[in-house]
């Protein structure tokens, strides 16, 4: 067996040629990764779903825009919670995940991490990958890893984050979010 390398807290940005829909142009924040799997959520498909449609307990503790955002295509009836806590301890009803971005405990009542949350995204579903399948998708040059910033879970513009993502590299991964849309109108 082979030893994998966590990227747990790096972001996967879909290189122009990935070809599956549910994550074109996407940009995932690993939430786990390791010999058993990947997990993460899609930080830049929001829906027009509200987060006081779903879970009104949380709605006034969502960054803008305040809607449900698709974290991935497995399990959509399911919900996950991301939030960024500034400092060294997070209160109950979080785990730290990487860094300051951690996940809630939707269960907690949310007056337990009002005071401390930094910004919170609602997600429904989570992108997944057995045991291998992400390495495999990396060596076929289907995703950029880079690192990640807080910022990127709350962006107020989920739908430039691809580009915003990329454009901060300090490589030549900058040039390719000039990439068009579609390349077959140039």
């Amino acid at each position: 067996m082979t030893e994998v390398s966590s990227l747990t807290g790096r972001l996967l940005v879909a290189t122009p040629a990935l070809a599956d829909p549910n994550f074109d142009r996407a940009v995932v924040l690993l939430l786990d990764h390791d010999e058993e799997g990947s997990l993460g959520v899609v930080l830049n498909r929001p829906t027009p779903v509200g987060v006081r449609d779903i879970l009104m307990p949380w709605a006034g503790l969502a960054g803008e825009p305040d809607v449900v955002f698709q974290g991935g295509p497995v399990s959509l009836d399911s919900a996950l919670g991301v939030a960024v806590i500034p400092g060294d301890e997070g209160p109950l009803g979080w785990r730290r995940v990487y860094g300051a971005i951690g996940l809630v405990d939707l269960e907690a009542p949310p007056e337990l991490l009002a005071a401390a949350l930094g910004s919170l995204r609602i997600f429904a579903g989570y992108a997944g990958w057995g045991p291998g399948q992400l390495e495999a998708e990396l060596t076929e040059g289907a995703w950029y890893v880079v690192e990640s910033e807080p910022g990127d879970v709350s962006s107020p513009r989920p739908e430039h984050l691809w580009r915003a993502v990329l454009r901060r590299q300090r490589s030549e991964l900058a040039m390719i979010a000039t990439y068009p849309d579609d390349p077959s109108l140039n």
